[in-house]
């Protein structure tokens, strides 16, 4: 397994991130930089996987693989993530219909938007197959399956013009922003939680700035000589988070999403925050590692083996909820299931390396 590594660490903190805000409510929700800031660990989660696309694409020297071998891998991935998130969902569903048994408590059957599923499991099993049935919390490697679907059209693009690539997929972002684009949700009404449409540009970019860090010194340059202003956005979004100043959608003018904070659509103001974020925080990284000792090798384990791990944490947050509902939660309740869960996740992805290493070795 490869070395600690910022990606692998960043990745794993942001699993960490969203296992704990998939909590509601948890002690420890307060602590996580969401609260302090207008975007959050799922825009991290993305980037990171467009940055990471740009790393697998390469050959050890650098130069770019073959591209139908890019294409078949990023397909066969897509596959993964499809089988993780229907095992996901059918695995949730059942923790949902157990703890309602377990608890003689018919209402738990409508967490998370379960109900419809118990009400028309027909339309709904082809809704899970489709995508667009989607539980409260478990949309996110939805969004995952579409992004790394298109992702073969990205890249392919990008090696003719980086800067073509960037062009088309923010058209498509501001289009999007503009004409309210998103992919419907059925059985039932309304719209994906995450808008592939507008996501799509972060993946982009994680790609790209990717490819530009990699071939270009002058992308390091700017990079820090623009830190300073990464600190002030940081400042800003604290200042906006904890005053809770938030523009009323009823009260910018249209087309609203360019004006609002809103999560579902990556809007401009989150956007430019989560790309604030990075600019301040992108040495840190080699600041801390060498000085937090063992964290270093465990937040690098989890990102490494990102799939299993957050779609581990997707469960185990979901048992974190009941486990807080029927209790009532407090401070010693929450220390369980925070450090229960965090514990799982380290052996979910120490299981997945072990696995690997004892894989028989293919014959020459």
């Amino acid at each position: 397994m490869r070395e600690p590594n910022a990606i692998d660490f960043w990745r794993g903190f942001a699993l960490i991130t969203i296992f704990i805000n998939h909590i509601p409510g948890n002690t420890f929700e307060r602590y996580t930089f969401s609260q302090y800031g207008i975007s959050d660990a799922a825009e991290l989660f993305v980037f990171l996987a467009g940055w990471s696309i740009g790393i697998a694409t390469r050959t050890r020297d650098g130069a770019p693989e073959p591209r139908w071998r890019s294409v078949v891998r990023m397909l066969a991935r897509t596959v993964e993530v499809y089988r993780a998130q229907i095992t996901v969902m059918l695995l949730a569903l059942a923790i949902i219909a157990g703890a309602a048994l377990l608890l003689d408590n018919p209402l738990i059957l409508e967490w998370h938007n379960a109900g419809n599923f118990f009400a028309d499991p027909i339309q709904s099993v082809c809704g899970m197959a489709l995508l667009t049935y989607q539980l409260g919390f478990f949309n996110i490697l939805p969004l995952y399956v579409v992004l790394i679907g298109i992702a073969p059209i990205i890249v392919v693009i990008a090696r003719v013009s980086r800067v073509l690539a960037l062009g088309l997929s923010l058209a498509l972002y501001l289009a999007s922003l503009i004409l309210d684009w998103n992919l419907p949700s059925w059985p039932g009404e309304g719209t994906w939680f995450f808008d592939p449409y507008c996501w799509q540009l972060l993946l982009t970019l994680g790609f790209v700035l990717q490819d530009w860090n990699r071939t270009s010194p002058a992308f390091g340059r700017w990079t820090r000589r623009l830190m300073p202003l990464g600190v002030v956005i940081v400042i800003v979004g604290i200042t906006l988070s904890v005053l809770d100043i938030r523009p009323d959608p009823l009260m910018v003018p249209e087309p609203r999403l360019l004006f609002t904070f809103e999560k579902s659509y990556l809007t401009p103001a989150r956007l430019v925050h989560f790309l604030g974020v990075l600019l301040a925080f992108s040495p840190l990284y080699a600041l801390i590692a060498p000085r937090i000792g063992w964290i270093v090798g465990f937040l690098s384990g989890l990102g490494r083996n990102s799939l299993a791990v957050f779609s581990m944490g997707s469960l185990l947050s979901l048992i974190g909820q009941l486990v807080r509902f029927q209790t009532g939660g407090g401070l010693l309740v929450d220390m369980a299931v925070a450090g229960c869960g965090l514990v799982a996740l380290g052996i979910t992805a120490w299981f997945v390396e072990w696995r690997s290493r004892r894989a028989p070795k293919p014959r020459a």
